[in-house]
């Protein structure tokens, strides 16, 4: 008895997966050898112009509250800015607050230094974490995540 062995898989695909992964290497090889520079990041382009002019900048504090909303304060001034309520659609500001905490946890920092909002002239929108050094553009998230933030940048101070 012999058994034919039968490849499931047709050989025009084999050999066009072949294709992407030698392709794929190939490319990433040239761009190592060539040193070609990455993609350009927001906070490179403005180092790179001299420092891009901020349009307007907010120092934020962010405390959590017994019944699970966080509060947001001007950090120069004191007052509440906002109240994110517990299970509102804030759910993109507490997720990149958890990252930030988490960073400063790591490193045995307290919740002393208030967070940078910035908006700068090119129209990007920076969270910056000046204890740490951590910053995120906030426009690669999406324009509604990104106006979860531009919120709190343009909020006026409750009284």
């Amino acid at each position: 008895m012999s058994h034919v062995h039968q490849n499931p898989i047709p050989e025009g695909a084999l050999t066009l997966m072949g294709l992407i992964v030698v392709t794929a290497l190939t490319v990433t090889t040239g761009a190592r050898v060539f040193q070609l520079p990455p993609a350009a990041q927001p906070a490179a382009i403005r180092a790179a112009d001299g420092g891009s002019v901020r349009i307007s900048e907010r120092q934020l504090r962010f405390a959590d509250r017994a019944d699970g909303a966080v509060v947001v304060t001007d950090a120069a001034t004191g007052r509440t800015v906002a109240i994110q309520p517990p299970n509102s659609n804030s759910g993109f500001i507490r997720g990149v607050l958890r990252g930030f905490a988490r960073d400063r946890h790591l490193r045995g920092l307290g919740p002393d230094v208030p967070f940078t909002l910035t908006l700068w002239r090119d129209g990007q929108l920076t969270f910056t974490d000046p204890a740490t050094g951590r910053a995120a553009e906030l426009g690669g998230f999406g324009e509604t995540n990104r106006a979860a933030f531009l919120a709190l940048l343009t909020a006026k101070e409750a009284k």
